[in-house]
């Protein structure tokens, strides 16, 4: 087991529950952020597992869903604004 894999564990332990707890707890804002953090720690897990398998072709995933979630962030922060 090489670092990389314990890495990926570590994130998806420590880091997915808090994101999981605020994602489904509090207001639309506080789910937002939940969900920010979520993707954010789903993006460098999947950087980390391609790391571990040493497969460069699996980091086109990560960075395409960096790509999205932020694009999903803002469409979410318009529909959560003033109307």
């Amino acid at each position: 087991m090489t670092v990389w894999y314990v890495a990926s564990i570590v994130l998806l332990v420590g880091g997915l529950l808090p994101a999981t707890l605020i994602g489904s707890r509090g207001g639309p804002t506080d789910r937002l952020v939940g969900l920010i953090l979520a993707s954010a720690i789903v993006v460098v897990t999947l950087l980390a597992l391609a790391q571990a398998y040493k497969q460069t072709s699996y980091l086109i995933v990560p960075l395409v869903l960096a790509v999205l979630s932020t694009t999903g962030v803002l469409v979410f922060t318009r529909l959560l604004g003033p109307r």
